[in-house]
C-alpha cells in the first residue's frame, strides 16, 4: 500500500496540478476579456472625454480674446439692451470705475488721432476699452476721468445696431470694441464679440469694404487721408444721385441720361414761317384787295402756271353764265 499508495497519491497529486493550471487558465482568460473590456471602456470614455475637451477647447477658442477688454459705464442705457453689459455678463468686458486708467488703446471721442493698424503692438500688450455712454448725454461724462496713455478715435464707420441703424460714427461699445480689433489685424476676437447679438453679422457686412481700406494704412495720419478720401467720394455720390433724382422729378430725362449729354431736341422741318404783315411808309397795315374769286389782286405767284389756271376759270364760269 505503501507503494500504490504513494503512486497514487502522486498520481493524485501531479493531478491536482493539471486541473488547476486548467482552470487558471480558463479563469485568466475570463480576467483576461474582463480586462479587456474595462480597458476597452477606459479607452472609449478617455476617448469622449478628449473630444468633449476639444469640442470645449474649440469653443473657448473661438470666444477667448488674449488681451484685456475693459470699459467704463455709465449707466446712461437701458441694462437690456445695453451692449458693453452684456459683453461683461459673458465674461467678454470688464468694468472699470471712473479714475481707473488703462494703459491700453482708448476708444473715446476726446481722442486726437484715429485708431490705426500701428496700434497693434499696443493693443497685444495692453488690450482695448471703450466708453460706454449715451451719445445725447456726452456733456456729462467725465472724460478727465478716464484718460489713458493711447487714446483713439474711430474713423467713418456706419452703425448696424437697432437704435442708430445706418448712421455714421454712432457705434454703440461692441461695434467700437470690433472696430478697433478689426482694424488692428484682430478679426476673430472682433466676430468673438460681435457672435453675443443675432444682429451682429450685419456690422462687418456694412462696414467691412472701409475697413479693409483703413487696414491699407499703417499711420494714423494715413488713416486719417483715408478717411477723408472716403468721405469726399461719398459726398460726390451722394450729389450725382440727387441731381439724377432731381432731373427724373422734372421730366428732363434727356438731359439725365449721359447717352445723350449736350443733345437738344431737333426743330421740326415741317414747321412753316409765317410772313409779317405789309406795312406803309407810316406803319399801317395794307389791307390786301381780293376779287369775287378770293384772289389777291395785284399779288404775285412764284408758280408760273398760276395766271393761266385763272384764266381758265373765268372763261368757264362766263361760259356757264351764258347759257
Amino acid at each position: 500500500m505503501g507503494k500504490s499508495g504513494k503512486q497514487n497519491k502522486e498520481r493524485n497529486g501531479s493531478a491536482a496540478p493539471h486541473d488547476t493550471e486548467a482552470d487558471s487558465e480558463e479563469g485568466s482568460d475570463d480576467d483576461d476579456e474582463e480586462k479587456d473590456s474595462e480597458e476597452e471602456s477606459e479607452e472609449g470614455s478617455e476617448e469622449g472625454s478628449e473630444e468633449g475637451s476639444e469640442e470645449e477647447s474649440e469653443e473657448e477658442r473661438q470666444v477667448r480674446i488674449a488681451v484685456p477688454v475693459a470699459m467704463w459705464d455709465f449707466d446712461h442705457c437701458d441694462p437690456r439692451r445695453c451692449s458693453g453689459k452684456k459683453l461683461a455678463r459673458h465674461g467678454l468686458c470688464t468694468a472699470m470705475r471712473v479714475g481707473q486708467r488703462f494703459r491700453g488703446v482708448v476708444l473715446t471721442p476726446k481722442g486726437k488721432k484715429p485708431i490705426a493698424p500701428c496700434d497693434d503692438e499696443v493693443v497685444m500688450i495692453s488690450g482695448l476699452a471703450v466708453v460706454e455712454c449715451s451719445w445725447a448725454r456726452l456733456d456729462e461724462v467725465p472724460f478727465g476721468k478716464i484718460k489713458g496713455p493711447h487714446e483713439r478715435l474711430l474713423p467713418y464707420l456706419i452703425a448696424t445696431n437697432p437704435v442708430n441703424y445706418g448712421k455714421p460714427w454712432r457705434l454703440n461699445c461692441v461695434e467700437a470694441l470690433a472696430a478697433g480689433f478689426y482694424i488692428t489685424g484682430h478679426p476673430d476676437w472682433a466676430e468673438a464679440l460681435l457672435a453675443k447679438f443675432t444682429w451682429g453679422h450685419a456690422f462687418f457686412k456694412m462696414n467691412g469694404h472701409l475697413i479693409a481700406r483703413y487696414r491699407t494704412c499703417n499711420t494714423h495720419e494715413e488713416v486719417a487721408e483715408m478717411q477723408e478720401t472716403i468721405q469726399r467720394e461719398l459726398q460726390e455720390e451722394h450729389d450725382r444721385q440727387k441731381a439724377e433724382k432731381r432731373a427724373y422729378e422734372e421730366g428732363d430725362l434727356l438731359r439725365a441720361n449721359p447717352n445723350h449729354v449736350g443733345e437738344g431736341w431737333e426743330e421740326s422741318e415741317d414747321d412753316e414761317e409765317v410772313e409779317p404783315p405789309k406795312t406803309d411808309k407810316f406803319g399801317n397795315i395794307i389791307e390786301a384787295e381780293v376779287d369775287k374769286f378770293g384772289n389777291t389782286v395785284g399779288a404775285t405767284n412764284e408758280d408760273s402756271d398760276s395766271d393761266e389756271e385763272r384764266d381758265d376759270v373765268e372763261q368757264l364760269v362766263a361760259g356757264v353764265a351764258g347759257l
